[in-house]
């Protein structure tokens, strides 16, 4: 029978309510203890010897780039230890997508899989998402999908790929730009394009965390980047209209790139759009930007480019290395034929 670790962290699925307070429904906390995921759950038992460690118990808007690498320190261990057939984290839904990121590019290639899951509702709640992801989690983590994925509402998405896109709904992630690397219906189907097994590397933690992430909106005073260069923002991550699409008119943002160029800070952008991919010099304005220096994040969420650029500033600095890693696919972070 496989063996799995499941490393719990927090969020909605640990969950319980809180006394209310007035008027309103009661709002949600983290429950002190963790739950007994085998009491709640016995058919996990079924599908592999499940060890349980309790590593955080915060709400994921809480999660920050050290945790993200204390997390990927305690997985790395386990891969490497070669004790288990994969491993399971539960984590809050709201940052999710930053974590897999993460994790994905942190880790690189991995000879078992590592699964991301969570919940729109608690697991000790009667009417719950939990248990059916949980399930789903574990039996993909026994599959032959050795990269970071996150299971819900039964697909696994690739980690680096996908995006909270519902906070009600069950159905809460997606992966625009790649399609599900298993579904989960009667049965379940393996997608051709999950990565190949591949030997744990060494850890790497170097990551830079001064990055900014701006959303491109009409009006956006330039001077507001001078700022964060003068603060000491190390890259800048810009979320541009379309295919990359920069105003040049009246709040032209070009000065304050070259500006970003020449103090060695490295912009990058992606598409506020979820589909579609940044081709800089397809308008004027992203061919102004891709000259004043901006790089092309092809069809990378605004996630995996966030935690992309600070793992490259950590490892690279603003060097030539360093834009070769950002405009390549490390992780399947974005696509190729760009």
């Amino acid at each position: 029978m496989a063996k799995l670790l499941i490393l719990l962290t927090g969020g909605t699925l640990m969950m319980r309510p809180l006394p209310a307070a007035g008027v309103g429904s009661a709002a949600l906390g983290l429950d002190e203890s963790a739950p007994n995921l085998l009491g709640e759950l016995p058919m996990l038992a079924r599908i592999a010897d499940i060890e349980t460690r309790q590593l955080f118990s915060m709400d994921s808007g809480d999660m920050r780039p050290r945790d993200w690498l204390r997390l990927a320190r305690e997985i790395h261990a386990a891969v490497d230890a070669r004790a288990y057939d994969g491993v399971v984290v539960v984590h809050g839904t709201d940052t999710m997508a930053y974590t897999a990121s993460a994790l994905a590019l942190l880790l690189g290639p991995l000879p078992i899989p590592v699964v991301l899951t969570g919940a729109q509702r608690p697991l000790a709640e009667v009417r719950t998402d939990a248990r059916e992801n949980l399930i789903d989690a574990a039996l993909v983590a026994t599959m032959a999908v050795p990269e970071v994925s996150v299971v819900f509402a039964s697909r696994a998405l690739r980690g680096a790929r996908c995006t909270k896109r519902d906070a009600w709904g069950f159905d809460a992630f997606d992966a625009p730009n790649c399609p599900p690397l298993v579904t989960l219906g009667v049965g379940a189907t393996v997608a051709s394009h999950v990565l190949e097994a591949g030997p744990l590397a060494a850890f790497d933690e170097r990551m830079e965390e001064r990055v900014l992430a701006l959303r491109i909106f009409p009006g956006l005073d330039p001077e507001l980047i001078r700022g964060a260069l003068k603060t000491g923002v190390r890259g800048l991550v810009l979320e541009a209209y379309g295919t990359g699409n920069l105003p040049l008119l009246g709040t032209s943002l070009i000065t304050a790139l070259e500006e970003a160029r020449d103090s060695g800070v490295p912009v990058l952008v992606v598409s506020q759009c979820l589909r579609g991919f940044v081709e800089l010099g397809r308008y004027a304005g992203g061919a102004a930007a891709e000259a004043a220096g901006a790089l092309s994040g092809g069809d990378m969420t605004a996630e995996a480019a966030i935690a992309k650029l600070m793992i490259g500033l950590g490892r690279y600095g603003s060097t030539e290395a360093l834009r070769d890693y950002l405009e390549r696919s490390a992780r399947g972070e974005r696509s190729t034929f760009q």
